[in-house]
């Protein structure tokens, strides 16, 4: 019962800090907005590291990479598990490139996050508009990656409770063959410390396990999707075993 109620105070805690901060992180972002892109981006992700901090600090959750030397250097799209928010505040501030994000438009008309997030250079899409909006991240998929920018589209497209597995959906392997840039598929466990929907988190370590490049070349979106796939289900066999006992 103790463990219980300091679990949650700490992560009621964790949860009002991020809402002091982020109004003011908004309005710094702002003041960055005349600032070349690179000097922005870093800019608006401190805020990602300020939250990867304190989630460690205040409620125990660490992280440790596995495979980083796989990352190229070279046009890539990133495909991770999804399990968690923890990962979209991660990846953004932890890559080694700037990151775009394709996601649906609404999210930037929320007050603070959104106004800051319309700063950088991510591809918002209006997921009603159907074929045109797969156009639209490929017309601005080639220009990111031609400015040295990685995309990153999580192949099953929301957050999985730990221990499950999402229709993989081919948007991401799609837009590598257009694009012709490498994809890396990426396992996690971060559901194990921030559950999706769950208010309490858990302290813990979270394992990014990042994949070998694949190359779009001689492959359907079907047969990279595949690779991509089996790659990621079975490393988090290996990085989350428990999960997985008896499967």
């Amino acid at each position: 019962m103790l463990r219980s109620t300091t679990l949650f105070l700490r992560s009621l805690f964790f949860v009002m800090v991020l809402l002091l901060v982020t109004p003011v992180w908004a309005c710094v972002c702002l003041l960055a907005a005349p600032l070349p892109y690179n000097r922005r981006y870093y800019v608006t992700s401190r805020w990602n590291v300020f939250a990867i901090w304190l989630a460690k600090a205040v409620c125990g959750i660490d992280y440790r990479f596995k495979g980083w030397d796989n990352l190229p250097d070279a046009p890539v799209i990133l495909m991770p598990k999804h399990q968690s928010a923890w990962e979209t505040i991660f990846l953004l501030c932890m890559m080694p490139r700037p990151l775009v994000f394709v996601f649906k438009k609404e999210l930037l008309y929320v007050p603070f996050f959104g106004w800051a997030l319309g700063l950088l250079r991510m591809i918002p899409i209006d997921r009603s508009s159907g074929k045109n909006a797969f156009r639209h991240i490929v017309t601005q998929g080639k220009r990111r990656l031609a400015d040295g920018q990685w995309i990153i589209m999580f192949p099953e497209g929301t957050r999985i409770a730990v221990g499950k597995k999402g229709q993989y959906k081919s948007g991401g392997t799609r837009l590598a063959i257009q694009t012709k840039a490498l994809v890396v598929p990426i396992a996690l466990n971060s559901g194990e410390c921030w559950p999706k929907n769950a208010f309490v988190k858990q302290p813990g370590t979270v394992t990014v396990s990042i994949g070998p490049p694949i190359s779009p070349e001689g492959h359907t979106p079907d047969s990279l999707l595949q690779l991509v796939e089996s790659w990621i289900e079975a490393e988090m066999r290996v990085i989350s075993p428990a999960a997985y006992a008896g499967k």
